[in-house]
Parts: C-alpha cells; structure tokens; sequence
C-alpha cells in the first residue's frame, strides 16, 4: 500500500518523485478506493488515479489514446504524421489532435510575441541545447540562414493539410505535447463518466473533483537545493487545474563577472542564445495542461520581469516563479491569487 500524500513537480525532463502521495492509496480511512494505473508513455512514465467504482476504464484505454497520439505527433516515430511533415510530405492529412494542438500553439505564439515556437527546434538543436546535431560552427551567415525556417506564422493549416512557406521547417510539440496527451486522457475519463482523477505525464498534471479524502489534488513544488538534499518548497491544491513546469535550476550557469545566475534560452528573433534570469516557472490554471504547459515554456525564455507583466495582465493564469536577483541569490515569485499550503 502506498502511504503517500503529495506530487513532487521537479523540472521538465527530470525524475517524477512520487513522494507523500496519497493519491496513490490504496483506499483512505473511510475505505473509499481509488483505482491506480501506470506505464511508460512519452520517453517517460505516466501515473494515474480515479474513482472508477463501475470499471469503466482499463489500462488497454490508455495504451490505445497513446498510440493515437503518437501516431498524429510524435517526433520520434519515423511514420507519425507530424515526423513525415518534417521531411516535406505535403499529402498528409492531419487529425483532430494535430489541428487543436497547431491551433493551441499559434494562439500562445501570437500571445506571447513568439516567445513560445514550437518551429525554434532547428537552432536548439544547432547551438547544443536540444537532443538533435549539433553544428561545430554558428558564424552569422549560419544562425541567418537557419533562422530563415523559423517562425510559427510561416505555417497555416488549409483544411486537414499542413502547408510550410519552407519545406525545411522543423516542427515540434515537444513543449506542450505532454501537456496535451494529459488532457486527451483526462478528458477519456470523463466522458466515461469519471469525476475524480489526476492524470500525470513527466510532470505535467490535470487534476479534477476530489482526491480520495474528498479533499483537492495536492502537489509539491521542489525546494532549490544545492547540497544534494530534496524537500518541498511549498503545496499546491489543484482545483479543478492543471498544473506544468518548465526550466532547471539544477543546470543554470553562472557569470564569471556578476555572479548571477542564468539559464541559456534561444532568442526567436536573433537566432543566438540569451541568458534568461528565470530558471523554473510553474504555471497553475483552469485551463488545459496543453496551455500550461505551453505558457511555462514560453517564459523561460521570456525571463522573471517580463513573465511577472505577463501574468499581471493574464489573471488566468497563477506562476510560482524560481529566479535569481542581480546578486545571483536565487528568490521565489507567486502570483497573489496562488494560495499555498506550506508543510
């Protein structure tokens, strides 16, 4: 029997660290049970609870909504639709999750000013930030001619056809896929009738009803610390929300003049690396775990002050922001309407 109470939320990519986590009880003190399911999805693992008394939803569900959805958008399969775009099929006729998630990023892109471009791959890859080749040398003329194949507006969905002004635009919903997968299941469950559940993919949440003990989803975020420990820097009750986090700032870099601390992120407009004082965002709404998760990806490389405007403008949206100050002391932001339940 798990005896856990809350989620640990650590950076994207990183370890899920299912600790205090009663949503994975086998049943409260009143005996009320949650069912538990768990796999590997993604390149990660994805853990799920709900209140299913009738038995409505089995594992098989699961597995079958995830092959779906890498069918439609996963990079890593040769033959998904999204990886046969890349390589300049112009007869592929996109599905429904392809278009809500192309639809979801071109609206957080326009907001967002590009901050968030699921099109920036390309120069990831180029300057040694992402997983693809990395180019020995980045000259002007390079960087110039790479960035001529971004930029999410070069892209326009006619119908169920993708069509690229570049046939070598790169496009990866890496930043908001995972989120998205989360939302495909959870709303799996409900329209089976499931009131109460929390869906978990590499990190990214949507949370909904009670939890076992007829109380909200809660979820840890980490506490920053340097001497190898792990605790909780504070908890978050998910009402009816999804959850998701970007950055790391377990992998920031240091000023060798100021001392300050910064993550590399890639400025969509100049095509070279800028230094972004934010190293995690954790982003909280009653929206999709799609938006989220695209919003917390979009003000890593926006930085703390912008991303504090942002928010102020967009009271939707609640952050719990990890940053480091002009003397490189890493500090902590919330957004006033995040209420926080600090062990």
């Amino acid at each position: 029997m798990w005896l856990e109470k809350y989620v640990r939320i650590n950076m994207k990519k990183a370890l899920i660290y299912l600790l205090l986590f009663v949503l994975f009880s086998c049943q409260d003190d009143a005996g009320r049970v949650y069912e538990r399911l768990e796999g590997l999805a993604f390149g990660t693992s994805f853990h799920i609870s709900l209140d299913d008394q009738k038995k409505m939803i089995a594992e098989k569900d699961i597995d079958s909504l995830i092959h779906a959805f890498n069918r439609s958008l996963s990079t890593y399969m040769p033959n998904s639709d999204i990886s046969k775009i890349n390589r300049g099929d112009t007869n592929v006729i996109v599905d429904a999750y392809f278009k809500e998630v192309f639809s979801k990023s071109a609206k957080i892109f326009d907001e967002t000013d590009g901050a968030f471009d699921p099109t920036i791959g390309i120069l990831v890859n180029a300057w040694g930030f992402g997983p693809g080749p990395v180019l020995k040398k980045m000259e002007h003329e390079t960087v110039d001619s790479l960035l001529l194949f971004v930029g999410f507006d070069q892209l326009e969905l006619k119908g169920d056809r993708l069509i690229k002004q570049h046939p070598q635009t790169y496009l990866d919903f890496n930043a908001n896929a995972k989120g998205f997968a989360v939302d495909v299941i959870g709303r799996h469950l409900e329209s089976k009738g499931i009131l109460n559940y929390l869906v978990e993919i590499g990190g990214e949440i949507r949370a909904r009803g009670k939890n076992p003990k007829s109380e909200p989803w809660k979820v840890a975020i980490e506490k920053p610390n340097f001497d190898g420990t792990r605790s909780f820097q504070t908890i978050i009750a998910l009402e009816n929300e999804a959850i998701a986090t970007s950055g790391n700032y377990r992998k920031y870099k240091i000023d060798s003049i100021s001392g300050e601390k910064y993550a590399h992120t890639i400025d969509t407009r100049t095509g070279y690396p800028s230094k972004s004082n934010l190293l995690s965002a954790s982003v909280i709404g009653n929206l999709d775990c799609a938006d989220v998760d695209a919003y917390a990806t979009a003000f890593m490389a926006m930085g703390f002050e912008k991303t504090k405007d942002f928010t102020e403008q967009h009271p939707e949206l609640k952050v719990f922001l990890i940053y480091s100050d002009r003397d490189g002391e890493l500090k902590t932001f919330k957004s006033n309407h995040l209420n926080l339940d600090n062990p």
